[in-house]
């Protein structure tokens, strides 16, 4: 029999194991536990206790885990619109795994707009420095460590991913950057954020928050929306929001081009986990050899 991992790297039986221990160390009922989402965690909602669960994804260091909830927990107290995480001590760690709980806020069938996102985005760069050790955003590490794992392309590919990121890290030398660094999200996206019922905007999925540069932060979202068929005037509405416009720096193509490369070799890296995926990757690295900026991805 073949077992299909789960979200996380998890098969599904293990995932709803480690889900249980957690959920009786809370005094949480997880019976009507159902899967959200989760190509890296797995991030379940438990319906009865309106509170989302989230599993780290398996070799998850859980000290990472352990700072993200510390910082979650600063930024509530500095008054930054974050999910609330659930009362209690956290995070629960079940066999090595960490799992995280928070307050589950009802979304709408639309994700956010590009433009909500600028408001909590500019918040968040201007926060001081957290009493929290974080590490340095690092867009070219991040990527060889990727292509060293990555088990699912043609050695042609991936010495291309290799000689592109050689030409980034060159040209990423030069780049001389216009923001204040700071704390910056690390994956700021229309996924990573949510709806309130106010209808104001909160940032969620705090894995990947670091210091370093905002642009990296903008360029990001200025990718997603040309690359996930929001369009120009979606990403327009949040650079005027914001009150900044990324593509207008002189070194916008290089730090586009990195992110880009860092979207592909990361979801390459992950395919062992997600199948599926595959075909959707050898789409984007077939794109990236032509220079086809527009080609359109489909959501993994």
């Amino acid at each position: 029999m073949t077992i299909t991992p789960a979200p996380g790297g998890f098969d599904e039986f293990e995932m709803y194991q480690v889900l249980e221990r957690a959920c009786t160390k809370a005094g949480l009922d997880s019976r009507d536990a159902r899967l959200l989402r989760g190509h890296t965690n797995a991030v379940l909602l438990l319906e009865k206790e309106q509170v989302v669960a989230k599993i780290a994804r398996k070799g998850t260091d859980p000290e990472s885990v352990v700072r993200t909830v510390a910082l979650v927990r600063w930024l509530i107290e500095a008054g930054f619109p974050t999910v609330p995480l659930h009362p209690g001590d956290q995070p629960l760690i079940v066999d090595g795994h960490a799992v995280t709980l928070w307050t589950y806020l009802p979304q709408p069938e639309h994700p956010l707009a590009a433009g909500q996102l600028a408001g909590p985005l500019k918040a968040l760069h201007a926060l001081p420095s957290p009493p929290i050790a974080l590490a340095e955003h690092d867009n070219i590490g991040a990527i060889r460590r990727s292509l060293t794992a990555v088990t699912c392309l043609p050695a042609a590919a991936l010495r291309y991913m290799e000689q592109e990121a050689d030409r980034l890290e060159a040209e990423l030398r030069q780049v001389r950057f216009t923001l204040a660094p700071g704390l910056i999200q690390g994956d700021p996206q229309h996924r990573n954020a949510l709806h309130t019922t106010d209808g104001s905007a909160v940032l969620c999925d705090w894995d990947t928050v670091a210091r370093g540069q905002p642009e990296w932060d903008l360029v990001t979202v200025e990718v997603h929306c040309r690359r996930f068929g929001y369009g120009q005037a979606h990403y327009q509405a949040f650079a005027d929001a914001y009150g900044w416009d990324v593509k207008k720096s002189a070194y916008y193509p290089v730090l586009r081009d990195i992110r880009e490369l860092r979207m592909i070799t990361t979801n390459a890296r992950k395919v062992r986990h997600a199948p599926g995926s595959l075909s959707e990757i050898q789409r984007r690295v077939d794109g990236l050899r032509r220079r086809d900026g527009h080609l359109a991805w489909n959501i993994l």
